[in-house]
């Protein structure tokens, strides 16, 4: 990931909705969430919720894919796993066990055990 990136990915999450509304994906996993189950799950009207959205698309952490009348958002595991990545370059000066560096999906034993 390079530089700009990762400030446009840090700056669309740099919003208290934005932030609540990725996490939530998050935890959505694959299926994903239509805007009518995130705008009652976290409070937001329609209208900044579509506003926030679109910040997060345009920035590349979500995903939105259209099912028959619907449309579903997800988070873009790979996008948020290359910030991570990104933000976690070099840790603990280099060394390959500082313990920090995990990506989404392993398993928190696999985890603990490495």
């Amino acid at each position: 990931m390079k530089a700009d990136a990762a400030v446009d990915a840090l700056s669309a999450l740099a919003q208290e909705h934005r932030l609540a509304l990725f996490r939530l994906l998050v935890q959505a996993g694959e299926a994903g969430l239509t805007a009518g189950v995130i705008a009652e799950k976290l409070g937001v009207p329609n209208s900044s919720l579509s506003f926030h959205l679109a910040q997060l698309r345009k920035a590349g952490l979500v995903l939105q894919q259209r099912q028959h009348r619907s449309i579903i958002y997800r988070a873009n595991y790979s996008a948020m796993n290359a910030l991570v990545a990104y933000l976690m370059e070099n840790c603990c000066a280099g060394t390959a066990d500082c313990g920090a560096a995990t990506t989404c999906g392993t398993p928190a034993q696999e985890r603990e055990s490495a």
